[in-house]
């Protein structure tokens, strides 16, 4: 299957969420096994391939339907409903399932099938054992990954039904209809609104076999809207927000490369968090803000520095959260000692190893409180 089509596939399944479908990246992998057992020239091949693996509801279809038009036919309007022989559509199904791919509804005592299960091998898989191929659909997936943002409560009043704080001047405005009279009653209150993020990601020779696939979650992140900032290290500290704005991940990951020199290089984990604070702290970036470092700790040079400088960053930040994509193995333990500099000033201490990790880290990211170590 062409790179393309699969993140055709990819984007397909956010327009599918934000149609109210439960789409998630286990759905998306099911959907690219199966349209490799299928003729993707064909309409209806793509068509119910994608309603097996996409849809789990009956009030779903029409959702999906109206969603396949707009998507892959182009048209604003649905299309009549399909008209398809009984007997075709359980041949349709039993070729599904022989492939190996899920079936909405799975049968009485067959509660996963083979697509499902190769899903879970590919999410559970550590990055550095993937082989090419498995890397390829693991880039799509984590391209499809929902990025929910840290959130906060907002200084500002906005118009809510179900306000405390009577909005004054909207009230002024109503009672000119009723000849002064304050009839209809309007309320404000605090929103939440998203909080500052920013993130510092290693690149340096040790994550080599890591960053790439946290820089496409990333790209994602960055992409879900304002108040993203992101920076890459290795023996320097370079910005790379601009270039992960570009809407092709692929693209963006080029142009990230691109521009840091340094990559698969040496670390420098202490002086590059001294750049940090010393230039981009000071302009109170870190305030109020959940910092995300992505590293696995190793620090060639004063590992004292790491310390001094991560209690400067901790002071300013909301919450310091630390992806360490070596503390997915069982027998991880913080040896480092620039990891064991850092661990004092750190909120939030989780893997980044694979898949299910970077999909753990979102749901984190969403409901995160300040200042609660795990």
């Amino acid at each position: 299957m062409s790179e393309a089509l699969t993140r055709d596939i990819v984007t397909f399944g956010r327009v599918l969420r934000e149609a109210g479908l439960e789409v998630g990246p286990g759905r998306i992998a099911d959907a690219l096994r199966g349209l490799d057992h299928v003729d993707i020239t064909r309409q209806d091949d793509v068509y119910w391939t994608l309603r097996t693996t996409l849809v789990a509801r009956r009030e779903d279809l029409d959702p999906f339907d109206r969603a396949f038009d707009a998507w892959f036919l182009r048209r604003g309007a649905r299309t009549p409903p399909r008209r398809v022989d009984p007997r075709a559509l359980r041949q349709d199904a039993r070729r599904v399932r022989r492939d190996g791919v899920r079936a909405a509804a799975p049968a009485d005592g067959d509660p996963d099938s083979i697509g499902h299960s190769s899903h879970e091998v590919l999410r559970l898989k550590d990055f550095a054992a993937m082989t090419p191929e498995e890397t390829a659909a693991a880039r799509a997936l984590i391209a499809g990954l929902a990025t929910a943002r840290p959130q906060r409560r907002s200084h500002r009043l906005r118009a809510h039904r179900r306000g405390h704080v009577l909005d004054l001047r909207a009230l002024a405005r109503a009672s000119l209809a009723t000849g002064g009279e304050p009839v209809a009653r309007r309320f404000r209150r605090r929103v939440d609104a998203p909080r500052k993020l920013v993130v510092l990601c290693d690149v340096s020779g040790s994550m080599e076999a890591y960053s790439r696939a946290l820089l496409l979650y990333l790209h994602a992140v960055v992409r879900s809207g304002r108040g993203v900032e992101v920076f890459a290290f290795g023996t320097r500290l370079t910005r790379l927000t601009v270039e992960l704005q570009t809407r092709d991940p692929e693209v963006a990951l080029a142009r990230a490369a691109g521009r840091v020199v340094d990559w698969a290089s040496g670390t420098r984990i202490g002086a590059s968090l001294k750049r940090y604070n010393d230039v981009w702290g000071r302009r109170a970036l870190t305030r109020g803000a959940v910092v995300l470092i992505a590293s696995d700790g190793w620090e060639r040079d004063d590992h004292a520095l790491v310390g001094t400088e991560m209690a400067r960053l901790h002071r300013s930040a909301y919450a310091v959260v630390w992806v360490n994509p070596v503390k997915g193995s069982p027998d991880y333990q913080p040896l480092a000692a620039g990891m064991r500099a850092a661990l004092p000033f750190v909120d939030r201490f989780v893997a980044g190893h694979n898949l299910a990790s970077l999909e753990a880290l979102g749901g984190l990211l969403a409901r995160i409180d300040r200042r609660h170590a795990d």
